[in-house]
């Protein structure tokens, strides 16, 4: 059963950055339908403008160009999405990573500063640990990013830590593990669609589709039950839910840390087997070795989320294929 949520004051504007992409769109959808008011600005450098919801006003933008913005549409707190997130990218041209990510939000929390918008909800990642000791893994593990992209995001906790301190702002940074699944309304779907895609779900229903040759597995012989890693994954709409939450949970003055996930975690082969029974197609596998830096397990515990923001997951492995299929084939 789903806990009660924390109550949401009376009904906000928000300003969603990257609302056009994946998981700003589905937030963007459900902020719009819990009564508030929503202001997207994407860049469309990734994202996708049909993806913006209906009864959101819309302005093309980069966030170090904002400010404009929020004093044309005044708001009371911001939705922080607007990244670049391809790791392999990170690492290849680091200073894209800094100059977007870091750079672009300090310019963001100037522009909320210079206008007394003291609330924010940070889009994070599990890439701020690296290759992390423990599993389940808390907050209270030393983050050690192993890419530029999970730097950058460690780098604006940091800034967000500070700017609480000194500048009284309530933000709260949801770290997230692996997202999946759609949003599906009467009038609309909101999915995942990268142009470079490097998730397993939406490569795997991919190759389903027989729009791939086969899916790269790599690594069966790790320490696991069936020799592939063990990952944590979240649906997108529960993921959504945690934003809403996270809103009214912001406390002036403090930056809070939580990670999201489901907290046990699934192997590669599971989300095959997933993929195989939700499509009922073949799926061609093609068994790689492993890719340096992948770890055995990778799983959030979800303690403070279930504290902070009286968050639980409700929407398991099963449901997640099951609606990323949906969208898949409705976008295909």
């Amino acid at each position: 059963m789903a806990s009660p949520p924390i109550p949401i004051e009376s009904p906000s504007t928000v300003l969603v950055t990257g609302g056009a992409g994946y998981i700003g769109s589905v937030v963007a959808a459900e902020l719009l339908a819990a009564g508030h008011e929503v202001v997207v600005v994407d860049d469309l450098s990734t994202g996708h403008a049909d993806a913006v919801p209906a009864g959101a006003i819309f302005v093309r933008c980069g966030i170090a160009d904002v400010g404009p913005v929020l004093d044309e549409h005044p708001v009371d707190a911001v939705i922080h999405f607007a990244a670049r997130s391809l790791v392999a990218e990170s690492v290849r041209d680091p200073a894209r990573y800094w100059h977007n990510n870091v750079a672009g939000t300090l310019a963001l929390l100037e522009a909320m500063r210079a206008r007394a918008v003291n609330r924010i909800v940070f889009s994070s990642s599990a890439a701020t640990y690296g290759e992390a000791a423990e599993s389940p893994i808390p907050e209270t593990a030393p983050p050690r990013p192993v890419s530029a992209y999970g730097a950058s995001k460690l780098a604006v906790e940091l800034a967000l830590s500070d700017y609480a301190r000194a500048y009284g702002i309530a933000a709260v940074s949801l770290r997230y593990f692996n997202v999946a699944g759609a949003l599906h309304r009467a009038d609309a779907s909101y999915g995942e669609r990268h142009a470079t895609e490097t998730h397993l779900i939406p490569l795997a229903l991919r190759a389903a589709a027989g729009q791939a040759p086969e899916l790269a597995l790599y690594g069966t012989d790790y320490p696991t039950s069936d020799g592939t890693c063990i990952r944590d994954y979240v649906h997108v709409v529960d993921l959504a839910d945690a934003h809403l939450r996270a809103l009214p949970a912001a406390q002036p003055g403090l930056h809070h840390i939580v990670n999201v996930g489901s907290g046990s975690g699934y192997s590669v082969r599971e989300v095959i087997d997933a993929v195989r029974s939700v499509t009922g197609r073949a799926l061609p596998v093609r068994e790689q070795p492993r890719r340096d830096g992948d770890p055995a397990h990778l799983v959030a515990a979800i303690d403070t989320a279930a504290n902070l923001l009286r968050w639980h997951p409700q929407r398991d492995l099963t449901r997640m294929v099951t609606d990323a299929w949906e969208f898949h084939t409705r976008t295909a």
